[in-house]
């Protein structure tokens, strides 16, 4: 895990996400996962570079099953962006830095 990422869980998964007051992009993935693997430095250093507009945390599905389910999570990686509490984007599997950061420039742009 990167300095500019932290975990959540299903236990603290409100209070990290929903109730943040910056948009939150979520990584959902699993120590299994090699895409999860390749995509990891990536959203890495989205996060480092980004940390004043978004917060990123990453939840492991294999150890939070309750919000993965919630959210309809059954391929990873699998990024979603919740604002005010509420998915506002769904990016599914991996892609270039370069791909990423225009997906989510709406909210670091």
């Amino acid at each position: 895990m990167g300095a500019a990422t932290k975990d959540t869980s299903d236990a603290t998964f409100e209070a990290d996400v929903l109730k943040s007051d910056k948009p939150v992009l979520v990584d959902f993935w699993a120590p299994w996962c090699g895409p999860c693997k390749a995509l990891a430095p990536v959203i890495d250093e989205i996060a480092a570079a980004h940390s004043d507009k978004l917060t990123v945390v990453k939840l492991n599905t294999d150890d939070n099953p309750q919000t993965s389910q919630k959210y309809g999570i059954t391929g990873i990686p699998t990024l979603n962006v919740y604002q005010n509490g509420e998915v506002v984007k769904t990016i599914v599997g991996v892609m270039p830095k370069p791909k990423l950061v225009k997906e989510l420039e709406a909210f670091i742009g």
